[in-house]
């Protein structure tokens, strides 16, 4: 079994906050590839379907950002899914808007989903970190993530989540640099069919 979870804050009140990139991630993947109906499990929310071949769960834990291990640490002892096989979608403030970095392992830089997920699993799971910018003074931190993406995010929100969608299956093969250069290229497209500027 292979595991996706997109962490954010659950309810309509929280639905829009950049912080909740990792549940518009989720919901992306698995409406891409045609998953199951959502289902209450494991303190989350649960979808089960195929990528790449391989037999997929996707969950969206409902405990409230800070307890996501409780949630995610349920299911991998429930299906003995090693941290290997488990990809994390989340917020990144230190990336600019719109890029991805995967990267397994390493410390929680401040984010507490990832801090509660590391004390449920341990550390070695990986990390599909979904850049939503720094508001440039950290005192602006706390209002920036948790407050609703700004219209102007549309340009880049859309295209991003659309090539995650897109590129889900290479996560269930291990192939990360793959997933990541695929997701790079397809935005690098989207932004020349706009019209816009693309940097490297």
């Amino acid at each position: 079994m292979f595991f996706i979870v997109g962490l954010g804050n659950p309810g309509a009140k929280y639905e829009k906050h950049r912080h909740n990139v990792g549940f518009l991630a989720a919901d992306a993947i698995a409406g891409r590839h045609h998953f199951g109906p959502a289902k209450k499990r494991f303190q989350g929310l649960a979808r089960e379907g195929l990528l790449g071949g391989e037999k997929t769960l996707i969950l969206k834990p409902q405990t409230y950002m800070n307890e996501s291990g409780r949630s995610v640490g349920e299911a991998a002892r429930f299906y003995r899914i090693p941290p290997s096989d488990i990809v994390v979608f989340y917020d990144e403030l230190d990336l600019p808007p719109g890029k991805l970095r995967m990267k397994t392992g390493g410390g929680a830089a401040g984010h507490n989903g990832i801090r509660s997920i590391s004390a449920h699993i341990g550390p070695d799971f990986r990390r599909a970190r979904l850049g939503i910018g720094h508001p440039g003074d950290k005192n602006r931190v706390q209002h920036h993530v948790l407050s609703d993406f700004a219209k102007a995010d549309a340009a880049w929100l859309g295209p991003l989540l659309a090539a995650v969608a897109d590129a889900a299956d290479l996560l269930a093969k291990g192939d990360d640099a793959t997933f990541m250069n695929k997701v790079h290229l397809a935005q690098n497209q989207e932004a020349r069919s706009a019209g816009g500027v693309t940097g490297t």
